[in-house]
This record gives C-alpha cells, structure tokens and sequence, in this order.
C-alpha cells in the first residue's frame, strides 16, 4: 500500500504579497508555486535568471493565472542585496510574506563570499540578515510574517565566535551548522525587537527535514563537480518512502510557518515523523542552541557590524 504524503490547507491569500528566496527549484519553487496557487503574488529574487525563467514556467504551467515575477539577487554578494532592497523599496508595496529559503550547503573547500566572508555564513546568514534590514519598511508596512529557513543541523556543533569565518580550520560541516544557527538566532530577535518595537512583524523558523533537494547535488561552481553520495542515498529512501520525506513535503513545515494563521512568532516548525527527518508539519521545540536571548542578541550586533546594514536605521528613511 502506498504511503499517504501529508499536506497542508493553504489560506486564500489573495491581495498578498509575498517574497521567496532560492525559488528557482527544490523546496522554495514548491513553496512559490504553493503561494502563487493560494492567490498570492509572488517576487522571486534568483540568482539565475535561466532557471528562474523555468521555474516560472514551471508555475504557470501548472496555475496559467499565477502572479510570479523575477528579480536579480545573490546573497553571496551584500551589493546585490543592497540593489534588490533599493528596487523593491523603489516600488514601494508592503511585503505580507518573506520566506528566506536560499542557502548552500557544505562547500568540499572553504570559498568566500563577494565581501570575503566564508560562503555559507556570508549567504545563509548575513546576506539573509541584510535582506531583512533593506526591507524592513516593507515588511512593516505589510505586517509581514516572516519565516527563515534553517535545518536539523542547527541542533548541531555551535558558533565558532572566535573564528567566524572559519579561517584558521575549515570544517565544512561545522560551518554549516554555525551559519543555521546564526540564521535561527537572527530570526528569534527579529521577533523579539518586533514586538518591543511594535514593528508588527512576525519572525519564525522552519526546517524542511531531509529531502532529496539540490543542497548536496553537483554545483561545479561550489567545486563540487558530482552529486555526493549523500544525496544518493536520500533519493532512493525518498522514491522508496522510507525515513525521509520529498521536495513537496519538505516544503511543508515553512508553508505553514509563513501561511497558517495559527503558526506564531518564536517558534519553530518542521516534520512531525521519526527524528523529524519527515512527515506531517508541526510546531517543535526550539534548538538548544537557539535559546539564549543573549546569543541572539550577539548575533543581530555582530551581523549589523559585519554587513554595515542597520534595519533601525533603514526604517527612518
């Protein structure tokens, strides 16, 4: 007998607009074309524009009266960051929905970002951080919820605060787990200082489980030139049902985050299955390395520092 996939009732959100990160393929081209089916428009800032024009295909294929449109980001450069805040500000429409879904995972060697920060912690993070900053007064004016995209390897290792940028002893892994540790930390303050700054914004995390996604599949221009044996192997459990969830399952937990009008802020959500690798999506305790208020608090200084971007600053202009 075959397994039943879980899935979700979306609201109707029609008049909303919503921003997907990394929406060109895997976990964020099902959560647009998820949004865009629920009434929403869509904005999804690529890096590709090839891709991005197939994934919008893709969409339109499958809802020929989706509102989805494409713009120009690389989170791995804060110019870019920077320019996709200006045209979006320039057009001045409240965002109601962010889903910061792009990262890259696990590099072979360190590589570094546009500003020299190690890749993973310069993208999945602070280009994420400056996103958020850049459109704060969009998301303030659409009472937004956002929802950032982290993974079961925050409940991993920890954040190597002396050596941030993982100069000294590069560990792809450990890397990895600091840069969605940040990510979760930076979420939950962005929560906090909403509601002590009446902001009206509501920040919470997601994570997809393990799903065979492109995360771990050949990226030549990462020096990873072939798919690991790691995605290998989730790709057969994956067509076979066993242990880990799909693409479309996996984008579960973060539509629910970003969606559901009982999902709040502060909280986390993901796979309810064994280990939380799969299944239906619920709400989960947070991290433990995502519970100290401080940390959090360490993370959102040091990230403004590094990025030279102050959302409170931003939000005056």
């Amino acid at each position: 007998m075959a397994r039943t996939r879980p899935d979700l009732t979306v609201p109707d959100l029609t008049g909303r607009l919503s921003v997907v990160t990394g929406a060109s393929d895997g976990v964020g081209l099902v959560l647009a074309t998820r949004l865009a089916a629920a009434g929403a428009e869509v904005v999804m800032p690529v890096r590709n524009r090839r891709k991005g024009e197939a994934a919008i295909a893709t969409i339109k294929q499958r809802h020929p009266d989706a509102a989805v449109s494409l713009r120009d980001l690389d989170l791995s450069s804060l110019a870019s960051v920077a320019a996709l805040g200006t045209t979006l500000r320039g057009e001045n429409r409240p965002i109601h929905i962010l889903v910061n879904n792009a990262g890259v995972m696990t590099p072979p060697e360190r590589r570094t970002t546009a500003e020299g920060f190690e890749l993973q912690f310069g993208s999945n993070h602070l280009g994420h951080f400056a996103l958020v900053s850049h459109l704060l007064p969009l998301l303030r004016a659409g009472r937004a919820r956002v929802t950032s995209q982290i993974s079961i390897a925050a409940n991993e290792n920890g954040i190597n605060w002396d050596d941030l940028n993982w100069e000294r002893r590069y560990h792809a892994r450990r890397a990895y787990s600091q840069s969605k540790i940040a990510f979760g930390l930076f979420g939950l303050e962005l929560d906090r200082r909403s509601q002590a700054g009446g902001w009206g914004i509501t920040s919470n995390l997601s994570h997809p489980g393990v799903a065979p996604t492109n995360l771990l599949a050949a990226h030549p221009e990462m020096g990873r030139p072939n798919d690991t044996l790691g995605v290998r192997a989730i790709r057969a459990l994956s067509r076979r049902g066993v242990l880990v969830g799909t693409v479309e399952t996996a984008a579960l937990p973060a539509l629910l985050a970003a969606t559901s009008p009982d999902a709040r802020g502060a909280r986390l959500y993901g796979p309810s299955g064994l280990g939380n690798l799969s299944g239906a999506p619920a709400e989960q305790a947070l991290y433990s390395r995502l519970r100290h208020q401080d940390d959090a608090a360490r993370v959102w200084r040091i990230s403004a520092e590094l990025t030279g971007v102050s959302a409170e600053r931003l939000d005056l202009q």
